[in-house]
């Protein structure tokens, strides 16, 4: 079967269950290879996997990371099978699509001490208020105190930080200790808060929030930026940004959840306990975060051990 349009829309339309950022993401991703077969005058039905092959050649000579392809790879693999169970073309051309197996990196963990440090110098910031507050005082302390349950949110729960930023005030049962969280692919789960989370959140509904609150403030939104909007994922990046570490190093949110796992694990934590608090679908996922234990304790072993 020939078909002349590529069915971007509808493919689009596919990926409902996906999170934001997948979804604009392969969104992207194909828009750039339709775009690349139009140039070399290719209809859906004349791509194979040779096409395809040559396609991600040709991203490598572009220069683009291991990591970016791999993702190009995955959001073609989707398209091409979206397009094959719509009866768009007659086969799956991308099903034994590949790319070759980098390098798993991880950025350096963030140590213990450094992530308490880190919540600490946010805390203290927060605690440096005036006892006879302008209007302006009353907004840079909401944001100190959004900033200290943020950073409570990442560390102490491991979200995503797409998931805390989504975060809505029926998922907070503070009492309970407990956090609903609706993660990747539409999957929910609920996971457990230490009392400093709590307490964080408490402070922050209550003392900072109704200080950014406007008309246009969605009334469940946790986290709201200066404007009063739903806060996003990059403005919690910039809250990252302005909180580095002594060493003068800023975090990106992903960092802490890699620390919460990594920390976990450290701690004995087992490996299933903490995919399912990660919300990883595979538990290979998970197991990436042993490799960054085990190198740290040879790091340990070697530089103290006598017979290393």
């Amino acid at each position: 079967m020939t078909v002349a349009r590529w069915e971007t829309d509808g493919f689009a339309s596919s990926l409902a269950a996906a999170s934001d950022h997948t979804s604009r993401a392969y969104e992207h991703d194909v828009a750039e290879f339709v775009e690349w077969a139009r140039r070399g005058a290719l209809a859906p039905a004349d791509v194979d996997h040779r096409t395809l092959r040559r396609y991600l050649a040709y991203l490598d000579t572009r220069g683009f990371a291991h990591a970016s392809i791999a993702r190009k790879a995955a959001a073609l693999r989707a398209y091409f099978r979206y397009l094959h169970r719509h009866g768009a073309l007659t086969a799956d051309v991308s099903a034994s699509l590949r790319t070759p197996k980098g390098a798993s990196r991880l950025p350096r963990v963030v140590r213990s001490d450094e992530a308490l440090d880190l919540i600490d110098r946010v805390a203290a910031v927060e605690d440096d208020g005036d006892d006879d507050p302008t209007d302006v005082d009353l907004v840079a302390h909401a944001v100190a105190l959004r900033d200290l349950a943020l950073l409570e949110v990442l560390y102490g729960a491991g979200l995503r930080v797409g998931e805390a930023c989504a975060l809505r005030t029926d998922d907070c049962d503070l009492r309970r200790r407990l956090l609903t969280v609706h993660g990747k692919r539409a999957k929910v789960r609920r996971i457990p808060i230490g009392e400093p989370a709590v307490d964080a959140l408490v402070r922050w509904q209550a003392d900072g929030r109704p200080h950014l609150v406007t008309d246009v403030t969605p009334p469940e939104a946790v986290f709201l930026n200066r404007r009063g909007r739903a806060l996003g994922p990059r403005d919690a990046r910039r809250v990252l940004e302005r909180h580095p570490l002594p060493d003068g190093r800023t975090l990106h949110p992903h960092a802490l959840r890699h620390a919460y796992a990594t920390h976990l694990l450290e701690g004995g934590a087992d490996l299933r306990a903490v995919q399912e608090l990660l919300g990883h679908a595979d538990l290979a996922t998970t197991q990436i975060y042993t490799h960054v234990t085990r190198d740290r304790l040879r790091a340990v072993y070697e530089s103290t051990h006598p017979r290393a």
